[in-house]
């Protein structure tokens, strides 16, 4: 389900603040479909150029708007419009009253449109993925559960919660439901370790070939566990439900990403 993009490589030239901040004037960039760009998109670009190139590290925080001004030679008004810009692209988070932040960038960025593995798309970004298992239990499904996966009530699955991790980094949150059905005789459920994914294929024989997700926000400081269980509460809650190519269901998954960990783009076509 998951493509992602690699991390933006920072520059190993360090940058003197004064070439960095040279002023602007509208002759500064060439015209775009016979219009000059405003004082406000060149700022915003300068700064852009700057975030990419890493001269302005994650978390750090933005000079004001009156030193900005001075650098660019421009107003602050046009200072604020290109922040506000750059708040837009999600590139930058602006506190009123404190100032304007670089914002960290994505541990994962993946697509919704593939269906995949959650440990290829992190490794695809040259991280090393790992699955943390904090528990693995067989049970009877609950009514909610049994009528999301349009199964009897009552019917046995097996229950698993894994933290997600890229780089020693926790990104997510899974809760997981594979119907026992479909699992092989004589399995030890603590055996089982690693990508659900890789396991369905190499010991179930079964072959996840589409999935059908609801995507949710989810506020909360009570859905991970473990040593950042409170450090986080903004999610983005992917509700999924897994088939093979003979439309039987082999998992129902409850995957939480932590928000600025795990990010997500759709691609769109007309």
């Amino acid at each position: 389900m998951l493509t992602v993009t690699g991390s933006q490589r920072r520059s190993s030239r360090p940058t003197d603040r004064a070439d960095a901040m040279t002023s602007i004037s509208e002759d500064s960039v060439g015209a775009a479909m016979g219009r000059r760009p405003t004082l406000a998109a060149q700022v915003a670009d300068a700064l852009r150029a700057q975030l990419a190139a890493g001269e302005r590290p994650p978390g750090s925080r933005l000079q004001s708007e009156t030193d900005l001004a001075a650098a660019f030679g421009v107003s602050r008004p046009t200072v604020r419009a290109a922040l506000r810009e750059l708040e837009t692209l999600g590139l930058v988070r602006i506190q009123h009253g404190v100032g304007s932040f670089v914002v960290d960038r994505p541990t994962v960025r993946a697509g919704l449109e593939q269906l995949g593995s959650m440990t290829e798309s992190i490794r695809a970004t040259g991280r090393r993925p790992a699955m943390q298992y904090a528990s693995r239990l067989v049970r009877p499904s609950l009514p909610e559960e049994a009528a999301r996966m349009d199964l009897p009530a009552g019917i046995e699955v097996l229950e698993l919660r894994r933290t997600i991790l890229a780089d020693e980094e926790i990104v997510a949150y899974s809760y997981d439901l594979l119907p026992t059905a479909i699992l092989p005789t004589n399995l030890d459920v603590q055996d089982i370790d690693g990508s659900i994914y890789a396991f369905l294929r190499e010991r179930c024989g079964r072959n996840p070939s589409q999935g059908i997700a609801d995507v949710h926000a989810v506020a909360s400081k009570h859905v991970g566990w473990g040593r950042e269980a409170a450090a986080h509460g903004l999610y983005v809650l992917l509700n999924q439900l897994h088939y093979d190519v003979d439309d039987e269901l082999l998992l129902y998954s409850r995957t939480y990403y932590i928000e600025g960990r795990y990010a997500f783009t759709i691609i769109r076509r007309s």
